[in-house]
């Protein structure tokens, strides 16, 4: 059960089997991920069939460094021509590659395991309440656009100190064609019933410009 179905040389009805299983493995993958990560239709659709693709790619190219080479070196490519996902849409992307790469050795059995293991595990991790900081989940990212006229350094001081708890710069970055600055802080508010008052207060020192909380993650820090 659990060794290669592949012979010396693969048999259609060997790479039909592997094929099936690929795929099939890969819709309930798919399924699974999908109570968990937000995303388009498309997104699910492509893990559907990667670990086909690859499984494919493995069959084809075993034994054959050069074109092993050629086909890592095609796949590179796609990171440039793809928009950045979050860490849920790379971690499917690669739990569907790792079981490709069995399902092409023609571990079949193995494949299906890691595929569905791991779409389990990934389910039940996302649903139990660990790995969560409350302290941190409070933080949020504070973005203040400004004219270039004004002094930032401390301009926002007396406000932060009125209704935050703490507040840490977090970059500046010039936007609008240089014309104005683009602030950034780590927050944590002191009363979140308070956000309102807050924002209309910073508008009366930035002359009415973009303000925007956030919350706060890696990828919303990005300036």
């Amino acid at each position: 059960m659990f060794d290669s179905i592949y012979s010396t040389s693969v048999t259609a009805s060997e790479f039909f089997i592997m094929a099936a299983a690929a795929v099939v493995s890969g819709i309930i993958f798919s399924w699974i991920t999908s109570f968990r990560i937000r995303s388009k239709k498309r997104f699910f659709i492509v893990i559907c069939i990667v670990p086909f693709i690859v499984a494919s790619v493995i069959t084809f190219v075993k034994g054959n460094i050069g074109a092993g080479v050629a086909v890592g070196g095609a796949f590179s490519l796609i990171r440039f021509r793809s928009a950045p996902g979050s860490v849920d849409e790379i971690a499917a992307i690669l739990i569907a590659m790792g079981s490709g790469i069995a399902f092409g050795m023609g571990y079949v059995a193995y494949g299906v395991i890691i595929l569905l293991a791991l779409g389990v595990v990934f389910l039940l991790l996302s649903l139990l309440p660990i790995f969560e900081h409350k302290s941190m989940t409070q933080d949020r990212l504070l973005r203040i656009t400004i004219p270039e006229s004004l002094e930032y350094s401390d301009a926002f001081e007396d406000i932060f100190k009125h209704y935050l708890i703490h507040y840490e710069n977090a970059g500046v970055k010039t936007t609008g064609m240089g014309s104005m600055f683009r602030l950034s802080f780590r927050i944590k508010m002191k009363d979140t019933s308070e956000e309102k008052a807050f924002i209309d207060e910073l508008r009366t020192k930035n002359g009415n410009l973009e303000i925007a909380i956030l919350p706060y993650t890696e990828a919303t820090n990005q300036l």
